[in-house]
């Protein structure tokens, strides 16, 4: 991923109104950020914690969705598998995130959902290299096929969001 400014950032939304976009609190290391490691830019608004922002590059440009988390912790009696990385080995909490569908049909109330990782942690989680085995002998031919499949599972999910 390319680094982009928070002008971008802000002005990418395809589910938010201009004044949530506005009020979007950006990551606080976004300066910082090693982009080459990141196939989309996830956080947490510090300030609004229920809310989530994606923002994902397509060949069209960037396109942000807005997200909401449930209410209350993510559930420590199940564990449940990030959509997005797929990740099995992950300890971190995933959560079902909402999104309103872009457009009218957002407006009037439609809304579509996936489990992504709390922290949206997946760029990170799939280029964990695996042990070498006899199945996979390469780790990092592995990791090249985590990265495209997020990256796919990533598009679909944005897909969802946009459909009206």
């Amino acid at each position: 991923m390319h680094p982009i400014s928070l002008k971008d950032i802000r002005s990418s939304f395809i589910n938010a109104t201009r004044s949530e976009a506005a009020k979007l609190t950006p990551p606080t290391n976004l300066e910082s950020l090693d982009w080459d490691s990141l196939d989309f830019l996830g956080w947490r608004d510090e300030k609004m914690p229920l809310r989530g922002y994606l923002v994902v590059p397509t060949t069209q440009g960037l396109s942000g969705i807005l997200l909401r988390a449930p209410e209350g912790d993510a559930r420590k009696n199940r564990a449940v598998l990030c959509e997005l990385c797929r990740d099995v080995f992950s300890k971190e909490d995933v959560l079902l995130w909402v999104a309103r569908r872009a457009g009218q049909s957002g407006r009037d109330g439609n809304t579509v959902g996936t489990l992504i990782c709390a922290d949206f942690i997946c760029s990170s989680n799939v280029r964990r290299e695996p042990p070498a085995n006899e199945i996979h002998p390469d780790p990092t031919l592995v990791v090249q096929r985590q990265v495209g499949e997020m990256r796919e599972r990533t598009e679909k999910f944005l897909l969802r969001v946009q459909q009206q």
